[in-house]
């Protein structure tokens, strides 16, 4: 005898960082989408009109992964794709917002990115979109990489390596462990 399946619906696709609310802000710049729950340690967003949301969850021990990976890195677990109808665009708006291109981009139609914390994710094209997309050149991405410094915007490095001549953060205090 079989069990009944529930319904199941996706509600949304949870990312670990060292901030649930400063990655959600990210996310809800680059997205255009609506914080609708919002309490210490996690953040909820949802597109407009409905849909499953992203959450966004505080993991003081957070690693961002390695891409590509190689034997002993970090792995990713899941990677966001979104599909786009202007490339070029898309990856200058989300480099704006605080995005990094990869160095390496394994496809000609797609375009991967790290965003704050080290997340992979990929904006393409649908196939059925007439023309070829533009390659990004070293020179392009240069170029954000300088605007976003003049902005003080802190980088993927920046985060995960910090410059050792800057000042130390003060030490944090152990918090609980909540999940006995």
């Amino acid at each position: 005898m079989t069990t009944p399946r529930p319904s199941l619906t996706l509600s949304s696709t949870v990312l670990d960082a060292p901030d649930a609310a400063e990655l959600a802000d990210f996310y809800r710049r680059l997205l255009g989408w609506e914080t609708v729950q919002e309490e210490p340690g996690w953040v909820k967003l949802l597109p407009p009109g409905g849909g499953s949301g992203l959450g966004f969850q505080t993991e003081k021990a957070y690693v961002p992964p390695a891409w590509p990976a190689s034997p002993g890195d970090q792995l990713m677990m899941l990677h966001l794709d979104f599909e786009v109808t202007d490339l070029e665009t898309a990856v200058a708006h989300a480099v704006a917002e605080g995005a990094t291109p990869a160095e390496f981009q394994p496809q000609h139609d797609v375009r991967v990115l790290f965003d704050p914390v080290g997340h992979p994710f990929c904006l393409f094209v649908n196939e059925e979109a007439p023309g070829e997309p533009p390659a990004i050149s070293p020179e392009w991405v240069a170029e954000q990489t300088r605007e976003i410094a003049e902005q003080d915007r802190l980088t993927v490095q920046d985060a995960v390596a910090p410059d050792p001549s800057a000042p130390a953060a003060p030490p944090r205090q152990a918090e609980p462990d909540t999940l006995t």
